[in-house]
C-alpha cells in the first residue's frame, strides 16, 4: 500500500521467503516484509540480499532464494495473465479511473508477448472478512497482550523490544491510534464471548482462500487487480470523528489483505496517475515464484521506459 500511493515498486514476497527477525510483529501468520524501490531492478536486487533462511524465524519454510535479477528479461513472452474481476468495482470503494488505468495496464502486457484474460475468483470478496477474523484477535493477543513477541515458538526474541514496549503499553496506552484501540476492544470482546472460535474459523477458511487462488494459478502464471481500489485520501483533520479516522485507516486494504492471509507473492507496479495521484497495479504469483512476478513487473516497466524514450 505505501508503494502504491507513493508511485514506486514494492514486493510482498512469498510467506516465509524473507525472515521477519528484528521487525515488530503484528500477527505471526499475516506478517510479511519485503523490498520497496524506484525500479524493478532494485527490488529484485534487494530481494536477492534479504531472501533465504536466517535460522531465527521458524515461519520460514525452506524456500530458497533465486537470482531474481536474472528473471528481468524485459518481456512477458508466453506468460498467461488473469485479470481478477472481483478486484474491481468494490461498492463504495473502487474509483472508475483507478479500475480503468489498471485494466489498460494489464492489457498492455500483450505487447510484450503475454496472453491476458479476465478470470473470476468469487472468494476474493471474502478475503477481507477472513483477514478481519484473523487480524483483530491475533493483533490483540500478540501485539498487545503479549508485547509483540508472545510465547510458544522457537524464533528470536528481541528482549530489549519486549521490555521497552511492555512498559510503554502499560503507562502510555492512550497514545495508541483510534484504529488500534478499536481493534483491541473488539478483539478482547471476541475472545471473552466466543473463546477464539471465530479466529479459528477464519484460519480454517484461510486454506480455502489460498486454494481458490491456487486453482486460478493453475491456468494463469500471474493474477492482476488494483493494489488499492481508490486514489490516496486526505489524512483526517485533528478534530475528525473516530468513525472517519477508522474508515480512512482501513478502507484501502480490501485487495491487499487476502494475500497476507494466503502468503502469495504480490507486487505493486505504478501504472499511471489520475488527478495527479498515483495508481498501482498488483501482480500476484504462485508460492515461491516471486521471480515470475518480478518478470511481469519488469516487462511493464520496460514498456513505459520505451514510451518515455520515444516521447
Amino acid at each position: 500500500m505505501p508503494s502504491c500511493w507513493s508511485s514506486v515498486y514494492g514486493l510482498k514476497p512469498t510467506y516465509g521467503l524473507v525472515p521477519y527477525t528484528g521487525i515488530f510483529p503484528i500477527e505471526q501468520t499475516l506478517d510479511h516484509t519485503g523490498p520497496i524501490a524506484r525500479t524493478v531492478e532494485d527490488v529484485a536486487l534487494l530481494l536477492e540480499v534479504i531472501a533465504g533462511e536466517d535460522g531465527l524465524d521458524p515461519r520460514q519454510s525452506g524456500l530458497k532464494a533465486k537470482p531474481y535479477t536474472e528473471s528481468l528479461v524485459g518481456n512477458a513472452k508466453d506468460i498467461k495473465i488473469g485479470i481478477v474481476t472481483e478486484g474491481f468495482g468494490w461498492d463504495g470503494l473502487s474509483e472508475e479511473d483507478v479500475d480503468q488505468l489498471v485494466r489498460e495496464a494489464a492489457y498492455s502486457l500483450e505487447n510484450t508477448g503475454a496472453t491476458v484474460e479476465e478470470v473470476s475468483i468469487p472468494m476474493h470478496r471474502d478475503g477481507i472478512h477472513i483477514w478481519n477474523g484473523i487480524g483483530i484477535e491475533g493483533l490483540t493477543s500478540l501485539m498487545v497482550k503479549e508485547n509483540g513477541m508472545g510465547t510458544n515458538w522457537k524464533g528470536h526474541y528481541s528482549t530489549k523490544l519486549l521490555d521497552a514496549y511492555g512498559k510503554a503499553r502499560k503507562i502510555r496506552a492512550n497514545e495508541y491510534s483510534e484504529t488500534v484501540k478499536m481493534t483491541i476492544l473488539l478483539g478482547q470482546y471476541m475472545q471473552d464471548q466466543y473463546n477464539g472460535k471465530y479466529y479459528a474459523i477464519a484460519q480454517n477458511l484461510a486454506r480455502k482462500l489460498r486454494q481458490a487462488y491456487d486453482n486460478a494459478l493453475k491456468t494463469y502464471d500471474v493474477l492482476i487487480m488494483p493494489t488499492i481500489p481508490m486514489k490516496a485520501t486526505k489524512i483526517p483533520s485533528s478534530n475528525a470523528s473516530r468513525e472517519e479516522i477508522i474508515k480512512r485507516a482501513l478502507e484501502m486494504i480490501y485487495n491487499t489483505a487476502p494475500f497476507n492471509i494466503t502468503g502469495h507473492p504480490a507486487m505493486n507496479v505504478p501504472c499511471g496517475k489520475s488527478e495527479g495521484l498515483p495508481v498501482g497495479m498488483m501482480i500476484i504469483g504462485r508460492h515461491g515464484e516471486d521471480d515470475t512476478v518480478l518478470r511481469v513487473a519488469h516487462a511493464f516497466q520496460s514498456i513505459h521506459e520505451r514510451v518515455a524514450t520515444n516521447a
